[in-house]
């Protein structure tokens, strides 16, 4: 049992862990307002720009949450698998063929059926689609064929080139001329939107993913073994844990997770599947989850701080005249600075603290 003693030293130094990580953050804004100062733009008024363009309005909130949702969903796609010491770089494509697979079942029912059934089941279609996708690699790093950080990268180009496939053929709308797009979907199978905001039905079920997922990691048998498998697979594997089991089912659920996303994008935001809908939702996840640790609360305040970079993106092309991958920029340096550990060996007034 805890003593006193023990919580106050543990609250300390979860405070000052806050604090080394609010330091990484305001160094990655200091050397970024450097580069603003080298193109010539003011960096406290670019970044009151971007305040009031996001969490300054209830309208620029409302964009920030209606990112966050993807952006939540595809962190976890990385988190999950990392609990077991896989790198899954595929939230990308896992996305976009959830996208596909839930864009094949809207264009496949129409407006035949109630929005009772048509969402629920354009939500399990969009699961499945990322999911199935994941499980390739999956496999093959199961065999011990490929490595999975390759084949889940590769696969991203493969999954956007699918849906190029579909949207520029199949799926295309007749009347939409010579600009590629699938047909509006049927309101009974989109995603309903919560008030007046653009923000969907999508925040929901990323909220319930990341409750589970918290619950399962550190209350679960499951989450004991799967941090067992991800401390030492080889200890793992002699103690009798189907690491393949787990490898194959763990891949799936993540890339599931990233498929709802892609569902969300389309079933809500887009009404329709457009060639690059997603602006890069996959690979901001896989920053996210880096940043927080592979925590699952940190995904969510990460995810909120990225959307809020991304949003401000077009913000400073507006105000300040600066390109949108400037952003790219920012993110890069938080990422940089973050997992360089530049502030590990500070202690903030308290002595660093190690487990005897």
């Amino acid at each position: 049992m805890l003593n006193g003693n023990s919580l106050a030293q543990i609250g300390k130094q979860q405070f000052s862990g806050l604090l080394r990580y609010m330091a990484m953050l305001a160094l990655a804004l200091l050397v970024f307002a450097l580069v603003l100062l080298i193109f010539g733009k003011n960096p406290a008024q670019a970044y009151a720009d971007i305040f009031s363009s996001t969490i300054g309005s209830a309208y620029g909130l409302s964009e920030v949450l209606v990112k966050v949702i993807p952006l939540v969903l595809c962190a976890l796609a990385v988190l999950l698998p990392a609990r077991i010491g896989l790198v899954n770089v595929g939230g990308e494509g896992q996305l976009y063929m959830g996208a596909l697979l839930a864009t094949w079942g809207a264009l496949a029912v129409g407006d035949s059926l109630p929005a009772v059934i048509g969402i629920p089941l354009m939500i399990i279609l969009g699961f499945v689609g990322g999911g199935l996708w994941a499980a390739i690699p999956a496999f093959l790093r199961a065999k011990g064929w490929l490595n999975e950080t390759i084949s889940t990268l590769l696969l991203n180009y493969v999954a956007v080139l699918w849906v190029n496939f579909f949207v520029f053929g199949p799926f295309k709308d007749p009347e939409s001329a010579n600009f590629p797009q699938s047909v509006l979907f049927a309101d009974s199978v989109r995603l309903p939107f919560i008030g007046s905001s653009r923000v969907h039905f999508g925040l929901v079920l990323g909220l319930i993913a990341l409750v589970v997922l918290y619950f399962v990691l550190k209350k679960t048998r499951w989450g004991y073994e799967m941090r067992a498998i991800g401390g030492n697979p080889e200890a793992a594997r002699r103690h009798g844990l189907p690491i393949t089991r787990y490898i194959l089912v763990t891949m799936f659920i993540a890339g599931g997770l990233a498929g709802l996303a892609g569902m969300g994008e389309v079933m809500a935001i887009q009404g329709r599947l457009r060639p690059g809908f997603s602006p890069g939702y996959g690979y901001m996840g896989f920053l996210i989850s880096w940043l927080a640790l592979h925590n699952p609360l940190g995904v969510v305040v990460m995810s909120f701080l990225i959307a809020i970079i991304a949003l401000g993106g077009d913000t400073l092309q507006i105000t300040q005249g600066m390109p949108f991958s400037s952003v790219n920029v920012l993110m890069s340096l938080i990422l940089f600075i973050v997992l360089g550990k530049f502030f590990n060996n500070m202690s903030f007034g308290w002595p660093k603290w190690e487990a005897k």
